[in-house]
């Protein structure tokens, strides 16, 4: 059980390293607008722009991630096979080991 504890703080360490040193960078709207090009070319590589105005920020350009396609009910039709007495009462000898 203490790996398994330790391999998640150990997860969580990285994953806040990684935030970490994904760097923000701030630009008023003028040298947006006049380097947005530059600016895209910085956040394809994983930075993180946010653009303000007056100082106040008011958007933020973030690498664009792919979500994973939906999964389509019914697509493992024929795959699986259940047996006729998937929910007929177990054996004793299996209940006592549950129970014990």
């Amino acid at each position: 059980m203490d790996s398994l504890v330790n391999e998640k703080i150990g997860l969580d360490l990285v994953y806040y390293k990684i935030q970490v040193m994904r760097m923000s960078v701030i630009v008023n709207i003028h040298e947006a607008k006049t380097n947005f090009s530059r600016l895209l070319a910085r956040v394809d590589k994983g930075e993180e722009v946010i653009i303000s105005k007056a100082g106040k920020p008011i958007a933020r350009l973030i690498p664009f991630e792919e979500k994973p396609k939906r999964r389509v009910s019914g697509s493992g039709k024929g795959r699986i096979e259940v047996a006729d007495d998937f929910d007929a009462p177990l054996p004793e000898s299996i209940l006592n080991q549950f129970e014990s």
